[in-house]
């Protein structure tokens, strides 16, 4: 079956799926997206997915391309229409098509709306959770507004192609101060010796991952103590466990941090526990 996407108001095969040469998130990387996860053919967290797309849109001043009840449709049926039962679908809006100026388009431009999804495989993904991935760490060099779900991700793309060059899965930005603020794709955590959970605050330096809201509910039910503060290199090198959380890997293992073993090297119990539990705490749409 060939794929489909939404652009602009029609589903499209993806042969035919096209955007203006002057959109300004071609032109500009203007605009902002979403990645929510499909689980059984349902749409996971959809609605703090929605809220963090409408904060974004709020931030960068694009307004809202349709109403939400509008979207959540478009979202769903491109779901159905590429058959997709476990996989990710993707929404990205940009400031619209207009005549290549820095300064924002006339009041009334039309943003730019484009959705797509994928299947992925759940077996593949259970196999690498098994045997845990490989991260690196590289010097954070990305603005200050890392909060903002944006789509100008070229140092994270360098990032992450930096981690695929030295056989990991995954890129830890460390600030100037040496402390860890978040991967090219996730969000960072570690576990220290006396089983305290430690991730930084979703203030302005990291994203405020909806997998990583959802696990803090998780390590609510099993009773575990969550400090949320930001991380050395040093401490996570020493750590118990490490792990990254996103969409589209839930809760990964971290067993090798620039080529160091993360405790005995292999995952760890408490970052099973997680992903074991995660979908309990989930919402399903």
């Amino acid at each position: 079956m060939s794929r489909i996407a939404y652009v602009n108001g029609r589903y499209l095969p993806f042969a035919e799926a096209t955007v203006h040469v002057e959109d300004r998130g071609y032109q500009f990387s203007d605009g902002i997206y979403e990645v929510c996860e499909v689980r059984g053919g349902r749409m996971v967290d959809e609605p703090m997915h929605m809220r963090r797309l409408q904060r974004s849109l709020g931030e960068l001043k694009i307004t809202m391309p349709m109403s939400l009840a509008a979207l959540r449709v478009v979202l769903r049926e491109t779901v159905r229409r590429n058959r997709v039962r476990d996989g990710l679908v993707y929404v990205q809006v940009s400031r619209g098509v207009a005549r290549r100026d820095h300064a924002f388009p006339a009041a009334g431009t039309p943003p730019s709306v484009v959705v797509t999804s994928r299947s992925t495989d759940p077996v593949a993904a259970e196999k690498a959770a098994a045997t845990g991935i490989a991260v690196i760490t590289v010097p954070e060099n990305r603005w200050d507004r890392v909060d903002i779900k944006a789509i100008a991700l070229l140092p994270n793309v360098l990032a992450k192609q930096a981690a695929k060059e030295q056989g990991a899965k995954e890129a830890w930005f460390v600030d100037k101060d040496g402390y860890v603020t978040e991967g090219s794709s996730s969000n960072a955590w570690i576990i220290s010796r006396d089983g305290k959970v430690i991730t930084r605050p979703a203030d302005h330096g990291i994203l405020r991952g909806i997998t990583r809201t959802v696990l803090l509910n998780v390590l609510k039910a099993q009773g575990l103590e969550l400090e949320e503060r930001a991380f050395t290199v040093e401490e996570a090198y020493a750590a118990r466990e490490a792990f990254v959380t996103s969409a589209s890997q839930i809760v990964m293992p971290v067993v090798l941090i620039d080529g160091k073993p993360v405790g005995n090297g292999a995952p760890g119990l408490f970052a099973a526990a997680f992903r074991q539990d995660f979908h309990k705490h989930s919402e399903f749409i």
